[in-house]
């Protein structure tokens, strides 16, 4: 895999996110398949995402599921936003 093709973290947030925010509430085995990431790492981006309040963690039935906030729906809107501009600069003239 050439370095380019790889993810960078805030491309991880908005997968992790997205996955999140179709379910409304999603375990941490479903968002890293969402995300396509292993449980460890995803568990790490999903805390920090929690802590920064994109997300927050919660108790359902005894299972922990994470749940999209506000604020990570507008880092979302944001991040499609951004991609959108950056596309515009990759196009030739």
């Amino acid at each position: 895999m050439d370095r380019s093709d790889r993810r960078t973290k805030y491309e991880i947030y908005a997968d992790l996110l997205r996955t999140i925010a179709k379910r409304q509430e999603c375990t941490l085995t479903r968002a890293s398949y969402g995300a396509n990431l292993p449980v460890d790492r995803a568990k790490k981006f999903l805390q920090f995402l929690a802590l920064k309040g994109f997300a927050k963690e919660e108790n359902v039935n005894d299972v922990r599921v994470y749940k999209i906030t506000k604020r990570g729906l507008e880092y979302l809107e944001t991040f499609k936003q951004m991609r959108k501009l950056f596309a515009a600069l990759e196009e030739k003239i």
